[in-house]
């Protein structure tokens, strides 16, 4: 065990992850998180990796790119995805979870892990003479924003990211709303509200005309929608058919009570476009509108989303809100190992680096929390092969183009080519996760003396998903 001093700024997911992966290193960790002292402008509670915006961690299968992420982080034992698993709710062939239940948990376990200290208090310094990770999100405070800006000599980068609305499930008309998977794959996880032709072009231009909220403090000329969470009321304005090529997409979606989806005499049963809702709790008390984030005023959401046949007597929970997403220009700054370039005892993780998603801030997270383990113990950092999906993310968040860096989500596109072109693309990807996994496995990254705390561990991938 070693006496050196190691800190984790956030305890978002990247936060939560960094410092789990300290600790089971054997070396003690002092995670700072700043709420409840101090709120952010989009969390909701006191707890550890609450999940801000969907439930939902994405698909869950090795030959999707999300998937393939959470399988490389369940073989290094990553804490998010055991909680994620451990607390999943039914939504197809993505994992999502009880959210408040999974933050709950997660809380807990590091709270009574015997080498780590939460500290509620916000840090407006970045310390000098320690080892620390820097996981403050997205929603890093002014003090601390400033600082960082002053060390590195570089502004922040920015966009707006959105959330959905929640709804009581009781609320919601099950004479309308049909469960259903699309074209009946996989377990029959959403609800699906059906519009026909009239409805939905009254819902798109009462939707187009809909009163936004004023952006606070920033202003609205800087506003940078981030394209894979642009508020539904943006998607509106850019057609009348755009939100129905999106998340109102109705293709292979059909109300099994009115009869067989094939039959040719239901043809025009079809609906023209379907808002679907995902299940937020296991109890299936809370649904989450896919896709629906948004900075409607509060009063236009419920005018307007009440307008959708199926919640016409939605009580909602929460309402969707927007923030300003900071991050850093990560090639300038940024180590594959996730250092920074000018001080080898900082690293980074999470959307303040420029990756998008959950399953990447976790990434990020047990990378940056595993090399500041490393360097607390006087071993290598290590860097991460870029034919597995984390390697490849951080290696391009830190060697893409500086002049043009936007955040990046998990994606087959970042991964080196295989030696051999496969045409099919569920087997090209299946390849790819059979590389990776392969990859990890060669490397051994997890020590086989860590000393463990309190959690079972998850290790093995699924064998039906490589087939």
């Amino acid at each position: 065990m070693t006496n050196t001093n190691v800190i984790v700024i956030g305890g978002g997911l990247a936060g939560t992850e960094a410092t789990w992966q300290i600790a089971q290193a054997g070396v003690p960790v002092t995670l700072y998180e700043m709420r409840p002292v101090k709120n952010s402008p989009a969390h909701h509670s006191s707890e550890l990796a609450e999940l801000v915006c969907s439930n939902s961690f994405g698909a869950d299968a090795v030959d999707r790119a999300a998937g393939l992420l959470h399988e490389e982080l369940r073989r290094l034992n990553s804490i998010i995805i055991q909680t994620a698993d451990e607390h999943k709710v039914p939504a197809g062939g993505a994992l999502a979870v009880d959210r408040g239940v999974f933050s709950s948990n997660l809380t807990q376990t590091l709270a009574n892990h015997p080498l780590i200290t939460l500290e509620r208090s916000e840090i407006k310094e970045i310390p000098g003479d320690s080892i620390v990770v820097l996981a403050t999100g997205p929603l890093t405070s002014d003090s601390l924003a400033q600082q960082l800006q002053d060390l590195t000599g570089m502004d922040y980068l920015n966009f707006f990211d959105a959330a959905s609305p929640i709804i009581v499930g009781e609320s919601i008309n099950r004479d309308i709303a049909f469960l259903a998977s699309r074209y009946d794959k996989g377990e029959a996880a959403y609800l699906n509200c059906p519009m026909d032709k009239e409805q939905y072009l009254h819902f798109w231009q009462e939707l187009c005309n809909a009163e936004q909220a004023e952006l606070k403090d920033f202003e609205r000329e800087s506003a940078n929608f981030f394209e894979g969470c642009l508020p539904i009321e943006e998607l509106a304005q850019r057609g009348e058919d755009t939100m129905r090529y999106g998340p109102l997409k109705p293709i292979g979606l059909f109300d099994s009570r009115l009869g067989d989806f094939k039959a040719p005499e239901n043809k025009d049963k079809r609906p023209y476009a379907v808002v679907q809702l995902r299940q937020e709790d296991k109890a299936g008390q809370l649904w989450n509108m896919v896709g629906f984030q948004t900075n409607l005023r509060w009063g236009e959401q419920k005018r307007v989303f009440r307008l959708i046949p199926g919640l016409e007597n939605a009580e909602f929970v929460r309402m969707g809100v927007m923030h300003k997403n900071t991050f850093l220009n990560a090639p300038q700054l940024l180590k594959p190992t996730l250092q920074f370039k000018y001080r080898d005892t900082l690293l980074a993780a999470g959307q303040l680096i420029g990756t998008e998603g959950y399953t990447a801030a976790a990434a990020g997270g047990w990378l940056a929390g595993t090399n500041a383990a490393r360097i607390a113990l006087n071993q290598c950092p290590i860097t991460l092969p870029n034919v597995t999906m984390m390697g490849a993310l951080m290696d391009f968040i830190s060697t893409a183009d500086a002049k043009h860096f936007q955040p990046m989500p998990p994606n087959f596109g970042i991964l080196p080519n295989l030696p051999q072109k496969i045409r099919n693309k569920r087997e090209r990807y299946q390849a790819y996760a059979h590389r990776s996994l392969d990859a990890i496995a060669q490397h051994n990254f997890v020590n086989a003396d860590r000393v463990f705390y309190g959690k079972s561990l998850m290790i093995g991938v699924r064998s039906s998903e490589l087939r």
